[in-house]
């Protein structure tokens, strides 16, 4: 499954940073440094101060965002404060020509900015259709970046973030995230409800190395074998590589874990509240919903089972105003069933 992940993932990102390549010209944006760079868009505002909700410089644009939905979160102050979460690669990025601090959400890369982008377009929330999708009920408007209270079982509480609550509605949006992450299996069962929820023998286990990497100075006879890239025709030298991996690999401590993490708190989170879970994914990234229904299928309760729900943005694009339809499409890559995406010839682009 971790293989599968990565080859999913990574063919995702290199078709996204084609199609950003073409969307961010004519856009304030940098090029990260590596290959493939991502693209990283900056607002065309003058100061972060011009970003205050309200202000006239505040109209503008912003190159990894929809004009529709930029121009609506500008005029929500709890959907503004979305920006405020640093990039945390930013000071691996080129320095903005403002001197501004790069966010999260000037990725290309972003799933939260591919999320506001959706929902924050005008007529999206206030659709049936969209509603009747996602078995949303009543008037609420989304909440972005909701802290949820998971009850642990000693009385206290994790207050996760959630990427969106809508009604009686939580949802974990992915895009190019490489997994749902892991974490120890007294981390993971020290949860109230834990066991009232979930299967524990059913949950994807996994082995967390605990040992902290050897430095080349510790290594030196293997250690720059073994973490460079061996040339692709070179099979010796990559044969060679992988067994000084798999040794270095099995001296290193670990501890039990469990796989999909942010599955498993988020079901316990929609358990505590009596919601509905929804995961929202790209429906190139199969490698994902393999991984939700692995977690679904350890769910206990009947009833907390079918409030468990999968979403891909191909079938929201289905729903969305033609516009939107027209931005995912051309940024990325993402349109509704019987369309074809908008071509991306990679001759086009000089990495």
């Amino acid at each position: 499954m971790t293989v599968k992940m990565g080859r999913y993932a990574g063919e995702l990102r290199r078709e996204l940073g084609l199609r950003n390549r073409r969307w961010a010209r004519g856009r304030a944006h940098v090029e990260s440094y590596g290959t493939p760079p991502v693209i990283v868009y900056a607002p065309e505002h003058h100061t972060d101060e011009d970003l205050s909700v309200g202000t006239p410089a505040a109209e503008g644009r912003h190159g990894n965002f929809f004009e529709a939905s930029y121009a609506a979160i500008q005029g929500r102050a709890e959907w503004m404060r979305r920006f405020d979460k640093i990039h945390a690669q930013g000071r691996a990025l080129p320095k903005a020509e403002s001197g501004r601090r790069w966010r999260e959400l000037d990725s290309s890369m972003s799933s939260d900015a591919l999320l506001l982008n959706v929902f924050c377009a005008p007529g999206v929330v206030e659709s049936a259709a969209v509603r009747s999708a996602l078995g949303v009920e009543g008037d609420a408007e989304p909440v972005f970046g909701w802290r949820a209270r998971v009850p642990l079982a000693g009385g206290r509480f994790d207050r996760t973030e959630v990427d969106m609550r809508w009604g009686s509605l939580l949802v974990e949006a992915k895009l190019t995230e490489g997994d749902f992450q892991t974490r120890a299996a007294a981390v993971v069962e020290g949860y109230r409800d834990f066991d009232a929820v979930f299967e524990r023998e059913l949950l994807p286990r996994v082995e967390i190395r605990t040992a902290r990497r050897k430095q080349a100075v510790e290594f030196a006879e293997e250690f720059t074998q073994e973490w460079e890239d061996a040339a692709a025709d070179e099979e010796v030298a990559r044969e060679f590589q992988e067994g000084i991996v798999a040794r270095a690999r099995e001296a290193e401590s670990a501890e039990a874990g469990y796989a999909g993490y942010q599955l498993i708190r988020n079901v316990l989170a929609a358990y505590a509240e009596g919601c509905n879970f929804c995961v929202v994914h790209d429906e190139r990234r199969p490698d994902l919903r393999e991984a939700w229904f692995e977690v679904m299928a350890a769910v206990k309760p009947a009833q907390m089972r079918v409030r468990c729900k999968v979403l891909t943005w191909q079938e929201l694009a289905g729903l969305a105003p033609e516009g939107l339809q027209e931005f995912l499409d051309w940024k990325y890559g993402i349109v509704r069933a019987g369309r074809v995406a908008s071509g991306v010839e990679k001759a086009e682009f000089r990495y």
